[in-house]
């Protein structure tokens, strides 16, 4: 696993207690702001892990495809569709 799937990996452990934290506050009907705040943490570290995820195919995948000039167009393509439906 390279450096930057070892960080997601490690972000999306850290979310999924989160989440099960937010279900406790739920389930004893904790104040409605600190149960969104966990929510909008919980929020930061995907969009973390996944910044990770796409740096890590950037400097892998994406390099590679443009370097032997195999399928690096389509490559861009797949990159510019995530940044697409990041952006809405």
């Amino acid at each position: 696993m390279n450096e930057e799937r070892k960080k997601a990996f490690n972000n999306l452990k850290t979310v999924r207690g989160q989440l099960d934290g937010i279900i406790r506050m739920l389930e004893e009907e904790r104040y409605c702001i600190d149960i969104s705040n966990q929510v909008m943490a919980s929020i930061a570290l995907l969009k973390k892990a996944n910044l990770h995820i796409l740096t890590g195919h950037l400097h892998t995948c994406v390099k590679q495809a443009i370097a032997f000039e195999d399928d690096g167009d389509e490559k861009l393509r797949e990159i510019e569709e995530v940044l697409a439906k990041i952006m809405k």
